[in-house]
């Protein structure tokens, strides 16, 4: 029989401190606890009990995907350029948030970017030059599923990179956003925020699924542990690159539904594409969304 410390060693088992308290979670164990089944909507103070109603949800994302078409209508028109880029905490939700902006739009000219690691030429290049690739042309609405930012987090949290790395693309990146809104482009940023118990959950379901399992990877597992350490290069990330020409757009994410509304409610609130029906787009939840650091100090 396997004891706590033989369980210990092993690579899935972590021990955290969370509230206050010592839990051990097994990610290879496939009951759920329960004390992340209980606090996972509720973690980091999410505002809701409940997760939006099925229903609604896609009454409300079918209006809003209707809006997207007249948006994209628009871009190929007028030639405009609408870039999105998705950061978060892993299993923060950015993959199915650009399923659900992209879903309906014309694959020609709707892309997704999701890089792999760094080549060696690429390594060699400008560290923004494999990035600023795959930009948009005129007409086109692109989406990064991950973007530059990998150097503001996991790169520094996982030793990736060194430490004068992560100084200078702190410094470098202000300027260089700059020049993409400079260029107008319609740039966003949006962060994804889950809490704690919430991740654990996801990676749990991830692990657990035949259709899902591919996702979950050897640094999923590193970062479980890793969680005040990614906290601390959030927050360096947005007092250094939360500006007034290129500001994050926080989006408080337990509940996947209301954050896909809140981000596709967003990007169509913020374009002056011809069609554009408000009633059907509706009001933000300031709950959930905002510029800056703020929703994350709640």
């Amino acid at each position: 029989m396997e004891t706590k410390s033989d369980a210990s060693k092993r690579p899935s088992v972590v021990t955290l401190k969370i509230g206050g308290e010592e839990r051990v979670f097994d990610i290879d164990n496939p009951e759920l606890p329960d004390w992340i089944e209980k606090r996972a909507l509720g973690s980091d103070g999410y505002p809701y009990p409940d997760k939006m109603d099925k229903d609604e949800y896609e009454d409300t994302l079918e209006r809003l995907q209707i809006e997207l078409t007249k948006l994209q209508a628009w871009q190929h028109a007028n030639g405009q350029r609408v870039l999105i880029i998705l950061e978060g905490r892993d299993a923060a939700g950015k993959g199915g948030t650009i399923n659900a902006l992209r879903e309906y739009l014309n694959p020609r000219s709707a892309r997704n970017v999701a890089l792999s690691k760094p080549t060696e030429t690429e390594r060699g290049q400008w560290y923004f030059q494999r990035y600023v690739t795959h930009f948009p042309t005129a007409g086109e609405f692109v989406t990064f599923d991950r973007s530059w930012y990998n150097r503001a987090g996991v790169e520094p949290v996982m030793g990736f990179c060194t430490p004068e790395q992560h100084r200078d693309f702190l410094d470098d990146t202000p300027g260089f956003e700059r020049m993409i809104v400079g260029e107008r482009i319609h740039f966003f940023k949006f962060w994804l925020s889950i809490g704690q118990e919430m991740q654990l959950k996801r990676f749990h379901d991830r692990r657990h699924s035949p259709l899902t399992n591919w996702k979950f990877s050897p640094i999923d597992i590193g970062g479980i542990s890793k969680w005040d350490a990614y906290t601390e290069m959030r927050d360096l990330m947005f007092e250094r690159t939360h500006t007034a020409h290129a500001p994050w757009i926080v989006v408080r994410s337990n509940d996947k539904r209301r954050a896909r509304i809140a981000v596709i409610r967003r990007v169509l609130q913020s374009l002056p594409y011809e069609g554009r029906d408000d009633e059907a787009i509706g009001k933000p939840d300031t709950k959930i969304i905002g510029e800056g650091p703020e929703l994350l100090k709640e």
